[in-house]
């Protein structure tokens, strides 16, 4: 087969090579050795379901590095019983892919099924995507694509609509763990034949600082095993070791733990203080413990909105902006943006006007305040209709002065929406108080 790929009957898959990194020898061969994403994998979830049924149609896995999308799909393929056959998104050309299909069209004809599996699935353009389209909807190959970008933005989307796409999350400290005393205890594929003792906490970083990456977390594992010399014929893990083997010092924090939440709120705070220095502090502090930058992309989204606001709602713009740069380029390139978005957050001015308005407008309506949409904005999409209904009496603002007309868009006049006086929201304090007082004279005169 060509270099490019590799190809393999499951059955017939060699014995893993015992030089191999230990990543590599300890990957799982089946569902109940996989470990994580339970949420698609657990017992009776769909994923699972259809790889037991072998009802299995195209799929897409979409996810950080190590998360076992590789992996995931050679089980797949051998619970299945399937040819697997690999293709490279960077390395693969179109003559590949066409070789392949050749090849699964021909065993479809012995009623044979192949899989295959496109690694990095994204890095194809659209004309090589759009080769795969024909054989898909025929069914002359199941394809398994892996991704770590969105698939929705970065996969064309008649190949996306013909799979389902299933997103795979990082390994949480507590399955990394679970990796780690495996390989420690397999005779086989591990470190089983030697005395290997390893402290909970030296296991606890390695899994912590790995960041969901199980191949990453292994392979510090495996650093801090064969560079340890015995003594009484027992290898000995420690905190100092682990932090050596993946080069990374510990701080206090736990991943799931108070730490977690204390410093992940004291990020927030600061922002909303309008502290640059703490924020970036606890940026560091969390970039530094592994902390998932996803997450804290995320709680960057939501304080844009939550405590600058209106106030200046380009914050909005840039907090986005870093998310999907985080998403797009990930680390160690990915704090750029973060630090960005954490100063430019701190240093603008603040409002949480918005959704306290909205708070508001949400109670009204969870106590049993509905209200009647007024007839004069009711659907007009029939003028017979509307006419006949007495939908009628709106007035287009665009032809007021100014763009605005005097007319009631609520039958109670309620107000939820108080404008500060920080930053831009300062001016639209001052067209809302202007807008409100021709209201409030248009009502008084019996206008509205």
């Amino acid at each position: 087969m060509s270099d490019l790929f590799t190809s393999s009957t499951p059955e017939d898959t060699p014995a893993t090579d015992p030089n191999a990194p230990l990543a590599a020898r300890m990957r799982p061969r089946t569902l109940d050795e996989y470990v994580g994403q339970e949420h698609i994998l657990g017992a009776g979830k769909l994923l699972r379901r259809a790889i037991e049924a072998d009802r299995l149609a195209s799929i897409i896995l979409f996810g950080p590095p190590g998360v076992g999308k590789t992996t995931l799909a050679e089980i797949i393929a051998r619970a299945t019983k399937s040819r697997f056959e690999r293709l490279s998104g960077v390395e693969s050309s179109v003559a590949d892919l066409r070789r392949v299909i050749a090849s699964a069209a021909l065993r479809a004809s012995r009623g044979e099924k192949t899989i295959l599996f496109i690694d990095e699935i994204h890095r194809w353009n659209k004309a090589q995507q759009d080769v795969l389209l024909p054989d898909v909807e025929r069914g002359t190959l199941r394809l398994i694509g892996a991704t770590t970008h969105n698939p929705f933005f970065y996969i064309n989307s008649p190949l996306v609509s013909r799979s389902q796409v299933f997103q795979l999350e990082p390994l949480t400290p507590a399955h990394l763990v679970e990796l780690q005393k495996r390989a420690i205890a397999d005779d086989e594929r591990g470190f089983g034949k030697l005395r290997v003792e390893a402290d909970d906490d030296a296991l606890q970083h390695l899994a912590i600082t790995a960041d969901g990456d199980a191949r990453k977390c292994l392979s510090a594992l495996e650093i801090a095993v064969v560079t340890t010399p015995p003594t009484d014929d027992v290898i000995k893990i420690t905190r100092a070791t682990a932090e050596e083997s993946i080069q990374r010092k510990a701080v206090v924090y736990d991943a799931d733990g108070d730490q977690h939440y204390d410093t992940i709120s004291a990020f927030i705070k600061s922002v909303r203080g309008s502290d640059p220095d703490a924020a970036l502090y606890w940026l560091a502090k969390m970039l530094h413990a592994g902390e998932d930058i996803r997450f804290i992309a995320r709680r960057i989204v939501i304080l844009a909105s939550e405590d600058i606001g209106l106030a200046d709602s380009q914050g909005l713009v840039v907090a986005v902006a870093a998310q999907q740069a985080v998403e797009f380029i990930g680390l160690p390139e990915a704090r750029i943006p973060l630090a960005h978005a954490t100063v430019y957050l701190a240093t603008a001015p603040k409002s949480n006007t918005a959704y306290v308005a909205l708070d508001k407008a949400l109670a009204d309506v969870k106590t049993g305040v509905t209200l009647a949409v007024p007839r004069h904005l009711r659907s007009t999409g029939h003028k017979k209709g509307a006419k006949a209904l007495g939908h009628v009496g709106y007035q287009y603002a665009h032809d007021g002065e100014g763009h605005y007309v005097p007319q009631a868009y609520l039958p109670e006049g309620r107000r939820y929406y108080e404008p500060g006086d920080q930053g831009l929201e300062k001016r639209i304090k001052e067209r809302l108080d202007y807008w409100r007082a021709q209201f409030d004279q248009a009502q008084g005169e019996g206008k509205v």
